[in-house]
């Protein structure tokens, strides 16, 4: 093929100019992001319960909707909450690559099977069955710049004009609002109740009544009369927009003519719908619209388009009102993807000079260089085809292929350069004879490279989805490099390059010294491997010694996921004590905000906090900070970035006394939880009941606190609070002649809160709530103010026949895979990795009482899962490298002699990720398999060589110093190619720097230790294999190479 193309230069141009075009058109249509759909897929089911405790959600809504949820497909595992706040949520989680829509379908026909069972009044709030996410995309701040609107009257605007079309848009999934839209909202006055002898229903029948959308019809309406002209609509009723319409509605006509209306008896306002949380940016009011992403949807379009939505519609804000981004995932992905593509320059430039370095000869250095761009664009073509992204993980790919694509174009062009100056043929002469003697070395490569990489493409789960990304783009690369060294390559040889004429200025200069220097360097380098092959054994022992090393380095080597990065945002969460007020919680968000405004301002941009929302639950002991960073080039100490700035916020907090203050910084997938660190599930195994669980969740905490490698574990989840229960006496009821159903209802209305109807304001529909007004019920006693109307009219006090007692419960109950559980975060303490973190976590397990267990979850479950597929990773690409190799070489030992070196690679780069304090992460994983390929292809250039040159005739170590003399300039150009190709990796400092570290370093270490050694030991493993195997290396050189045979034979 080779010989075709140097015949017809200009065909193998048109070739790679269809392949760039192609390639360029791919590259402007592929979406952009930080990572592929890593998560697996997850749906929610959502169920309300007004006014039930979390208990009663867990017993009456949870676990009907949990035991219906069999026999699903791919179902991995579930999880639950019941909330006292009157929700219920079963999250079930699939394996990676299920078709998100027929597990919806799926689980909405279980769900149909527990419908039945379901108290009325959920089946009547209806059940929500979504695709779910667990962080969110970006939080769209609202601030009043000039003080003219409130909290309450931003989230009013929000909930109006703007989460409506937002949550309409592409992309988006669920949208939370720290905030409420407005509502009318009557407060009563309990004496005044009882004075008037009302009740809450009286109230609502009137606002029912009263405030109605009546359909009057219209005058002339049809059928008609004969001969009408007109016809004129009827408003009967319209529904009151007014605070004073509502005020004025009539309770009741007295015999006199005298009204008692709601005022008489209410506060009527038009205020908040919920008061649950409560928004500050910067230490101001504020509210915020908190948006998720929707399932495999682009996270950098999505969050361009809502932000452009916002931008269109802020024309029309209300004076004063300003937007802003306190949290924001998208700018970390646009750097990193651009730190990556100034990697990929990087790495083209100083592969150019290493090349110009041992090549010297322009023309000799732009052929390697030609056929870069040529496979990039050709593998962003493939990538186009196989549905990917740019992402992290192609792009690190990417930068992995130049170094692996130069060397075939390098090998190409280094050995016509060397047969153009040892045996003065011209270009087109030598291109021929080089071509023939290289298509082996360079199949063999590709196969072996190849044979690497392929298995990964195999693997399941979220770690399988990452090592695809890698396979598929190095895979391509390399496919297409060798297609470009048999196609264009050898064409721009014999049409560029001059020929060879000796001249004293190559003696001279810069290059002359390199050459005398580099000459002086192989002439060591043969004495030293003659030495070495002629006396063997203690190297091997050396080698031997090696292999043990390798072994310590893997078992102390500690393991993780994926890095953490400076994402250049962060949270704080805040956890009152249980029953805290919501006043006490935005206190302590206040010195929050205090810290990170002021202490730590050379770092923050902004931050909004939100009181009543947290990750781990909400309520009014509960309160969120979202801290957004300045830019990366504004933090370019150490000191400010996300580590250290956790670290002082953390000592920090540790002083406020009133509340449990953690500062974090997000997972380094999204999609996989909210926080980095490892997700930990606490099980009651063998039911002994929620107080028996909290105290052995309560021993884990003490254990863990006092471990010195742990830091930051926190229940995800909120402490039993004090609960007062109430006590009817039902007999004493019905000797009163009560209705107790009237009872319940007016501790519903009055404590908790009545939606009566709606209302418009503004042109938009809203509701009607009447609820005791806040001074009549903030004590225990103050229940002792309220009535009951009897059968006779008469009002009876509470206290005649209502007690209470205080008790214990929780908010929020958990569940996993049907068992109940608490949810347990944390982190390793610095120096630490997240797999140590897990192990000790395991250890401290083991030692409660029996009938606990635990489980992983989230980003720990896949880190679990990736630790665990990577041996059968190792071992299979090693079986298929061996095997591609076996096949090349028509021979079973030969192989071994390539295989052998591997070690050196893996023990470079397991020293490398060690003394870096880098663990072993799947990006070092990837990272080492690369470094297998890679120390497998420099042995092949040798082994390919010597094995030739004794078929044709010479004496096995007279081959093999001839092949190790030939094959030195290519293989440490090469070699120096990819180190220096991957060295901005290693070296890289902005962001993103985490994962290009553990790629790069892992890689590099590696290939500077196959390098520097495997040049010794392959020659040693050739000829040694070959004297263990001589029997079969003579029948197999015996078929065509008599002479040979006989040589060896003799030897």
């Amino acid at each position: 093929m080779a010989r075709f193309f140097i015949d017809r230069p200009i065909f193998a141009w048109v070739i790679a100019i269809i392949i760039m075009m192609a390639g360029t058109l791919a590259m402007y249509q592929l979406p952009v992001a930080q990572y592929p759909t890593i998560a697996p897929p997850e749906i929610a089911v959502t169920a309300t319960y007004p006014g039930a405790s979390a208990k009663t959600i867990e017993d009456t809504v949870t676990q009907v909707i949990e035991q219906q949820m069999k026999g699903i497909d791919n179902l991995n595992y579930m999880y639950s909450t019941s909330d006292s706040t009157g929700q219920a949520t079963v999250t079930l989680s699939f394996l990676a690559g299920t078709n998100v829509d027929i597990a919806q379908v799926q689980v909405q026909n279980k769900l149909q099977l527990a419908m039945p069972l379901l108290p009325d009044l959920v089946q009547r709030q209806g059940i929500k069955v979504a695709k779910s996410t667990k962080n969110f995309l970006l939080v769209i701040g609202f601030v009043s710049e000039d003080g003219s609107m409130t909290a309450a009257d931003i989230s009013d605007y929000i909930a109006a004009n703007i989460q409506d079309p937002v949550s309409r848009m592409p992309g988006v999934g669920d949208l939370n609002l720290f905030g409420a839209q407005y509502a009318m909202r009557i407060w009563c006055d309990p004496a005044k109740f009882e004075q008037y002898k009302l009740m809450p229903s009286d109230v609502a029948n009137a606002v029912q009544a009263q405030n109605n959308q009546v359909a009057g019809g219209q005058i002339g309406g049809l059928p008609a009369i004969p001969g009408q002209q007109i016809t004129v609509t009827v408003n009967a009723a319209s529904r009151f927009e007014k605070a004073e319409q509502f005020a004025n509605i009539i309770l009741r006509v007295n015999p006199d003519g005298s009204a008692v209306r709601l005022k008489d008896v209410a506060r009527i306002e038009l205020n908040s719908e919920s008061f649950n949380t409560m928004a500050r940016y910067n230490g101001n009011p504020a509210s915020g619209l908190a948006i998720k992403m929707a399932p495999g949807a682009n996270a950098l379009d999505t969050a361009d388009n809502v932000k452009k939505r916002i931008n269109d519609m802020s024309a029309f804000f209300p004076s004063g009102l300003k937007v802003v981004y306190p949290y924001d995932t998208t700018p970390f992905v646009r750097i990193s993807i651009h730190e990556v593509y100034k990697t990929l320059g990087e790495a083209i430039v100083l592969v150019f000079l290493v090349m110009f370095l041992f090549l010297q000869n322009f023309r000799a250095t732009l052929i390697p260089t030609i056929a870069v761009p040529v496979v990039l664009l050709g593998t962003f073509g493939v990538l186009a085809a196989a549905g990917f992204s740019i992402n992290t993980l192609t792009m690190f790919a990417m930068v992995l292929a130049i170094g692996l694509l130069v060397d075939d174009a390098i090998v190409v062009v280094e050995n016509v350069e060397r047969i153009m100056r040892e045996e003065h043929l011209p270009p087109k002469e030598a291109t021929r004879k080089s071509m023939d003697q290289i298509v082996g070395a360079l199949v063999g490569i590709a196969m072996v490279l190849s044979a690497v990489f392929i298995p990964m493409a195999f693997f399941g789960g979220s770690v399988g989805v990452i090592y695809r990304q890698f396979s598929i783009t190095i895979v391509s690369a390399m496919a297409l490099s060798v297609l470009v060294a048999m196609i264009l390559t050898p064409a721009l040889c014999a049409t560029m390059l001059k020929p060879h004429i000796e001249s004293p200025k190559a003696q001279q200069g810069f290059f002359g010294r390199f050459n005398r220097w580099f000459d002086k360097l192989s002439l060591g380098y043969q004495k030293r491997v003659h030495g070495m092959v002629l006396k063997p054994g203690l190297y091997l022992a050396a080698y031997g010694a090696a292999i043990v090393l390798m072994g310590v380095l893997f078992l102390r080597l500690p393991s993780s996921f994926l890095p953490d990065e400076d994402q250049g945002i962060m949270y704080a969460m805040v956890q009152l004590p249980p029953a805290a007020s919501m006043e006490r919680t935005i206190e302590v968000l206040k010195k929050v905000e205090k810290h990170f405004l002021e202490d730590e301002k050379e770092a923050v941009a902004g931050m909004m906090s939100v009181a009543g929302f947290s990750y781990s639950g909400n309520g009014q002991n509960a309160g969120m900070a979202f801290i957004r960073l300045k830019d990366w080039d504004e933090r370019n100490k150490k000191e400010l970035r996300v580590p250290a700035i956790q670290a002082r916020a953390m000592a920090k907090f540790s002083q406020i006394s009133e509340a449990m203050v953690f500062a974090f910084a997000p997972p380094a997938v999204m999609e996989l939880g909210n926080a980095t660190g490892f997700d930990f599930e606490l099980i009651d195994q063998t039911g002994q009941g929620h107080e028996a669980l909290m105290e052995a969740r309560n021993m884990l905490l003490g254990k863990a606190a006092a471990h010195p490698e742990l830091r930051n574990v926190r229940p995800n989840g909120l402490n039993d609070v004090e609960q007062y229960s109430l006590d009817i006496d039902l007999a004493k009821a019905g000797a009163l002649s009560l209705n107790v159903s009237e009872i319940y209802n007016t501790i519903a209305a009055f404590w908790g809160s009545s939606y009566l109807n709606d209302f418009l304001d503004k042109g938009r529909t809203k509701k009607v709530y009447l609820q005791s007004d806040a001074p009549f019920r903030m004590q225990a006693s103050d229940f002792n103010r309220y009535y009951v109307r009897n059968a006779k009219g008469e009002m009876v006090p509470f206290s005649a026949f209502l007690s209470g007692h205080s008790s214990y419960g929780s908010p929020r109950l958990e569940r996993y895979n049907g068992l109940s559980s608490i949810e347990i975060l944390g982190e390793a303490a610095p120096g630490k990795s997240s797999g140590q973190a897990m192990s000790i976590m395991e250890q401290l397990a083991g030692e409660l009482p029996k009938g606990f267990g635990y489980s992983w979850t989230g980003l720990s479950f896949q880190e679990r899962m990736s630790g665990a597929q990577a041996p059968a990773l190792y071992a299979i690409s090693l079986i298929v490298v061996f095997l591609c190799l076996a096949a090349l070489y028509e021979s079973w030992s030969i192989p071994f002699s390539v295989m052998l070196v591997v070690p050196f690679g893996v023990i470079g780069a397991l020293a490398g990720a060690y003394l870096r304090g880098l663990s072993n992460d799947v990006y070092f994983q990837v990272g080492l398999l690369t470094t297998v390929g890679l120390s497998a292809k420099n042995a092949i250039l040798i082994v390919e060589f010597a094995k030739d040159l004794e078929e044709e005739g010479q004496e096995l170590i007279a081959a093999t110093l001839h092949a190790v003399r030939m094959r030195l300039r290519p293989i440490i150009m090469t070699s120096m190619a990819f180190i220096l190709g991957v060295l901005p990796l290693a070296i890289s400092t902005g962001a993103g720097s985490g994962s290009q570290n553990a790629i790069g370093t892992g890689v590099m270490a590696g290939m500077i230790a196959a390098t520097c050694l495997g040049i010794f030991y392959t020659p040693i493993f050739f000829v040694v294999i070959h004297n263990i195997f001589k029997v079969k290396v003579q029948t197999h050189a015996a078929q065509g190479h008599s002479a040979a045979a006989h040589g060896e034979e003799n030897a």
